[in-house]
């Protein structure tokens, strides 16, 4: 009688490990699979955008040119392919001033999930990326970028397919902070293309039969 009372809590103990090990097991397996998931190649096709975008900010301020390349550097991070056309218009400083509402427009194409069964010539293989958007070289450099990565979320994200958005700012007008503005979002880029292995040449010497 004493002997099952002791053995019965001890034998509970056994069963909630067991579950225990069972659970996180099933956790891991759902972890490698989500990771499998997102490298697994999926169908999408390239999608043509155009853009307006006049950049209106207090602390940081773009010669229509500069502006032109930082659009550029933020389109190329978050998947636009490389044949994109960016090009500044309607700036009344002169070229490498800094001018009051400096406006850039811009075609480019971004993947956009698609059915396999569309035209398979238009079908790309691709799979999700994880970027933080990084503008400039140093940590002040970047800082000084908050406002710029503020209105590119508003006005050039949603152009792309996208998912996990995680963003914080902390700007503030005619301040430089040190945390600035933070974007990390998954994006879609194309599957890299293994390069065909070379077939040996034939020895131009060989022997003719």
């Amino acid at each position: 009688m004493d002997r099952s009372a002791r053995g019965l809590p001890q034998s509970l103990k056994v069963i909630r490990r067991i579950a225990g090990a069972v659970f996180v097991g099933l956790l891991g397996a759902s972890a490698v699979a989500a990771a499998a998931d997102d490298s697994a190649a999926q169908s999408a096709r390239w999608q043509q955008k155009e853009l307006r975008f006049t950049y209106m900010g207090f602390t940081t301020h773009y010669s229509c040119d500069g502006l032109r390349d930082e659009v550029k550097e933020i389109l190329r991070q978050l998947g636009a392919r490389a044949d994109m056309e960016v090009y500044e218009y309607g700036c009344t400083a002169n070229f490498g001033r800094p001018d009051p509402f400096p406006s850039v427009r811009a075609k480019f194409s971004v993947l956009v999930p698609t059915d396999a069964k569309a035209g398979s010539d238009q079908v790309v293989p691709a799979r999700w990326r994880t970027v933080s958007l990084k503008l400039g070289s140093g940590a002040l450099d970047a800082s000084g970028q908050c406002e710029l990565i503020e209105q590119a979320k508003q006005h050039i994200l949603p152009l792309f397919a996208t998912r996990n958005l995680n963003f914080s700012s902390d700007c503030f007008p005619h301040q430089i902070t040190i945390r600035g503005a933070a974007l990390t979002v998954d994006v879609m880029e194309p599957v890299p293309t293994r390069p065909q292995e070379a077939k040996p040449q034939q020895d131009a010497g060989a022997a003719k039969s």
